[in-house]
């Protein structure tokens, strides 16, 4: 936009009221008397007309225009900083949110690992714990297997004697006399020996 100096724009209004001046006579004639320049009053208000214009145009371009350009360019500054401001700030969030999301997957990872290091454990422990009941429990059959072992050869000593005294007094009342006491224990002996196995 090209700048107008107070000089070219008091040329422009001066040349201006000299052409209205100058088609005064032509325009007083068709009849339109708010044109008759040949009235002092008409020519006071154009010249009036021109030095307020004038005044105007000054004032605006040496004052309220500067000023209301700096309002503008301070604004956009103002913008500027903060648009930077409000980049500057999604860039912090960005990171902090790629943070945040490595942050929960370490974690989730981590537990994931102690889940399976405490299952590990917790199994191991039961195979340790199910181990040591096992062999407490064989140890258990075995010395219940042993005493089940004695307790039957006592039994089976204690029957052979029975048997033997039973057999000597069945025989003897069986046939009224006395018998031979090593023929008994050899037949009881052959015949618990064939029950028994």
């Amino acid at each position: 936009m090209a700048r107008h100096t107070p000089g070219t724009v008091a040329g422009t209004a001066l040349a201006g009221a000299a052409l209205l001046l100058a088609a005064a006579p032509a325009r007083a004639a068709e009849g339109m008397p708010q044109l008759d320049f040949g009235n002092p009053l008409l020519r006071a208000q154009v010249v009036w007309l021109v030095l307020i214009f004038l005044a105007l145009y000054l004032l605006l371009s040496r004052w309220a225009l500067p000023q209301v350009g700096a309002v503008l360019e301070k604004r956009a500054a103002a913008i500027a900083t903060d648009l930077d401001a409000a980049r500057h700030a999604k860039e912090q969030a960005d990171h902090a949110v790629d943070e945040l999301t490595r942050a929960t997957r370490e974690a989730h990872a981590g537990a994931q690992t102690e889940i399976a290091q405490a299952i590990a454990g917790a199994k191991a422990a039961a195979d340790a714990q199910a181990a040591e009941l096992n062999a407490r429990l064989d140890a258990q059959i075995a010395a219940a297997e042993q005493r089940i072992a004695q307790a039957r050869a006592a039994a089976l000593g204690a029957l052979e004697q029975v048997a033997i005294d039973t057999a000597n007094v069945v025989v003897a009342r069986l046939i009224g006399a006395p018998i031979d006491h090593a023929l008994v224990p050899a037949a009881v002996a052959g015949v618990l020996a064939t029950r028994v196995t």
